[in-house]
């Protein structure tokens, strides 16, 4: 489904990232871990149209995104969550999830689509009425993913949904994660939570200094000596 073939980025004279390859196979949840700075979020902008590598080839589903814009990228099928959610917090939950179907394919199953999201998130429904600016952070990024889902994407990008929540928000949020991949949304994780991103991944790439340094099985990289050693303690 998506294709990322010895990439290289750079702001401006600055290199981020050095020849990393990443394939996600449709139906999957893949996660690329990895520490501060080491390039996640570049590979997601990369992906998503919002930076364009210097060399390398990217793809998704059989068509190059190189000279795509970042617009047509979501038209095409991709959606991207930034870390911290970026939600329009002046305006009401619904109104935030009524943004997210602007797109043309999206915009006629608006309805159903919005249906399915509060299936997923009922506490979206609860709130709908409210101003966005006062929900909690659990909440906020409920409703960042929410918004995302409206863009009926055929590719989730997820971009450290875990950040700055509470333990238990986390667990719930990477449950609706899992549900929604289960409900045929294929998934592609960044985050530095790295057991809980190995535990319910298919498959995973471990990026450092730019490059990918491993991959494999959630599951078997949870048992991988420099794995363990490195981010698991």
């Amino acid at each position: 489904m998506l294709k990322l073939e010895r990439i290289n980025a750079a702001y401006k004279d600055l290199q981020v990232l050095w020849d990393v390859s990443i394939e996600v196979n449709e139906g999957e949840l893949v996660t690329l871990v990895g520490p501060n700075g080491a390039g996640k979020t570049t590979t997601l902008k990369v992906i998503s149209g919002l930076l364009k590598p210097t060399s390398g080839s990217i793809s998704f589903q059989g068509r190059s995104l190189r000279k795509e814009s970042a617009h047509k990228i979501v038209e095409l099928g991709i959606s991207q969550v930034p870390e911290g959610g970026k939600i329009f917090t002046g305006m009401s939950v619904l109104e935030n999830l009524e943004l997210g179907a602007f797109v043309a394919r999206a915009r006629q199953d608006k309805d159903r689509t919005l249906k399915w999201v509060y299936e997923i998130f009922p506490r979206l429904e609860e709130r709908k009425n409210q101003r966005a600016g006062t929900l909690s952070g659990g909440e906020r990024q409920m409703l960042a993913i929410g918004r995302a889902l409206m863009s009926k994407p055929k590719l989730l990008l997820l971009d450290e949904p875990s950040f700055g929540l509470a333990p238990i928000l986390v667990d719930q949020i990477f449950d609706m994660i899992t549900e929604i991949n289960r409900q045929g949304v294929t998934v592609l994780l960044v985050e530095q939570n790295v057991r809980a991103a190995l535990e319910l991944a298919h498959r995973a790439y471990v990026i450092e200094n730019g490059r990918i340094v491993g991959q494999g099985a959630g599951e078997d990289l949870l048992s991988f000596e420099s794995v363990r050693r490195a981010y698991l303690g």
